[in-house]
């Protein structure tokens, strides 16, 4: 009697065990699908609506846009990229998906879209994306969800059209229309620091925005963007947060406010107010 007990409670027991893995899983893979936030790394967009990302779609998002304005794209475009990308991949860089799709866009190798190396860069993935939209008679008066399906010709045609408002959201505050629109809460723990920090922040900046020229680091651990408008200020200041936990960010300052990684808010700066045209960034110092 006494070992029959022993192996209905180890039975039991291992029958919760069962259970609590398969609840992880179910919880897991809902949050995915639902996109949501990573609670220690999330960013806030606030544009007369509101957005949560963890920072890898932030980041990811952040470039989108980045390429379109590069591009000469309307902002239309940009909205209409950022609701395809949502719909497709849920802003992340995915390494798979139906047959051979990759990448943010879904994009195929098979249908002529580039190597799956060339397709997992963000940058190359946006810049296609962009160029066939542009081919698109009309794309301009179409309804987002038309003019991506237009691109991307999904089973799913009307799929793209729930990720609207958020695309709006976030372009209004990507494209600079909101002063201190986003707003992320790293840590103290980035991917990197000091010089390599700089460069690569350098770097991102040269690529999604061709600011090679402008973007000089000022020594191992800062950098200075300089910014013709306020609103211009504005797009290169939600960029730098938005790639803060990638590329070592712990400070962006741009007119008289300041973004720093522990606070992860928008705050006023004291004391002597910085030059309007300029927005300056820290990166965390070598370990």
């Amino acid at each position: 009697m006494q070992v029959r007990t022993r192996a209905v409670v180890a039975g039991g027991v291992a029958l919760v065990l069962v259970a609590v893995v398969g609840l992880f899983i179910v919880f897991r893979q809902v949050g995915e699908r639902l996109r949501l936030p990573f609670a220690s790394r999330v960013c806030t967009v606030q544009a007369n609506g509101r957005v949560a990302l963890d920072v890898d779609q932030m980041a990811n998002a952040a470039t989108i846009a980045a390429i379109g304005i590069q591009r000469g794209m309307p902002e239309r475009a940009v909205v209409v990229a950022l609701a395809t990308a949502y719909q497709e991949s849920g802003l992340r860089n995915l390494a798979g998906g139906d047959r051979d799709s990759v990448g943010l866009f879904q994009q195929r190798p098979s249908q002529g879209w580039g190597t799956p190396t060339q397709i997992r860069d963000p940058r190359y993935a946006a810049n296609k994306f962009y160029a066939a939209l542009s081919k698109v008679r009309g794309w301009e008066q179409m309804r987002v969800t038309e003019a991506a399906q237009k691109v991307q010709r999904s089973a799913f045609p009307e799929a793209y059209q729930k990720w609207a408002a958020e695309s709006e959201v976030l372009t209004r505050a990507l494209l600079g229309h909101v002063t201190g629109a986003v707003a992320c809460t790293v840590g103290g723990d980035p991917l990197l620091r000091g010089a390599a920090a700089t460069a690569a922040l350098t770097r991102g900046l040269a690529l999604d925005w061709g600011l090679a020229a402008t973007a000089a680091a000022a020594d191992l651990t800062s950098l200075t963007v300089t910014a013709d408008t306020e609103r211009g200020g504005w797009r290169y200041a939600h960029w730098l947060v938005s790639h803060a936990h990638d590329n070592g960010v712990r400070l962006v300052r741009f007119g008289d406010r300041q973004w720093t990684a522990e606070q992860g808010t928008w705050d006023r700066v004291a004391g002597e107010e910085p030059s309007a045209a300029r927005v300056v960034a820290e990166v965390f110092a070598a370990a």
